[in-house]
């Protein structure tokens, strides 16, 4: 994304960043775009739980607002309205693993 801006500099400093922490930059495609990231399945996992927004950003250090937003793309990619449908979207996508 940060490439599409215009912005080289600070996609090269984000993919170091990514790469330091053991991530993997992804690449858009067709078959991704309905796929969560490690981000949202993470964030989707918290709310399954019964974590709040102002919590899962507690923890993760998002603002709530940045958590809801993140909430929005996984229900929108899960085809989903709600929390409580997040148990059976995640575990129908496999995707319903416990973090180690």
């Amino acid at each position: 994304m940060l490439d599409a801006m215009g912005m080289a500099a600070f996609a090269e400093r984000a993919r170091r960043e990514l790469i330091a922490t053991g991530g993997k930059v992804r690449k858009r495609s067709v078959e991704t775009v309905a796929t969560l990231t490690a981000q949202e399945e993470q964030i989707a996992r918290m709310a399954r739980d019964g974590l709040s927004n102002p919590e899962i950003g507690a923890q993760l250090f998002l603002s709530a607002r940045t958590v809801e937003w993140h909430l929005r793309k996984v229900f929108t990619k899960l085809g989903i309205g709600s929390r409580h449908e997040l148990k059976a979207a995640l575990a129908e996508r496999g995707q319903d693993a416990q973090p180690a």
